[in-house]
């Protein structure tokens, strides 16, 4: 896996989860940048793009859900793939309908999430 050059963005409304998930990315390569505000995702500027995107779908003042909408709506970042991620196990179907590419139930084995980050972005290198 060549995880070199590839930025990971979290966002996470819970800083413990985005510590310890940027810390493993970060120990396996990823460049890591994290958010614990989820309307920020809406403001990255093309140069901060990242290959991926971890979010929480129950974020503090806006629905994951939402935001995925909105970043899969836009020109600049339709194409980045989206993993959501949540305690509710049950709404896996509307993070898909939300455009997501992905989605893992907190809490998550860090081999899965390793294994569905290398996949999504191995994955664009091919394209």
């Amino acid at each position: 896996m060549n995880a070199k050059n590839k930025k990971i963005m979290i966002a996470d409304d819970d800083p413990g989860i985005v510590d310890a998930v940027a810390m493993l990315l970060e120990f396996e390569g990823y460049d890591v940048s994290s958010t614990v505000d989820g309307s920020a995702v809406l403001k990255i500027k093309q140069d901060d793009l990242p290959d991926l995107l971890l979010l929480d779908i129950w974020m503090s003042g806006e629905d994951g859900r939402d935001i995925c909408k909105k970043f899969k709506a836009a020109e600049l970042t339709k194409d980045i793939p989206v993993i959501m991620i949540s305690a509710s196990h049950d709404i896996r179907q509307s993070a898909i309908i939300a455009g997501a590419d992905d989605f893992l139930a907190k809490p998550f084995d860090m081999n899965d999430l390793l294994k569905k980050v290398a996949y999504f972005t191995q994955k664009q290198n091919v394209v």
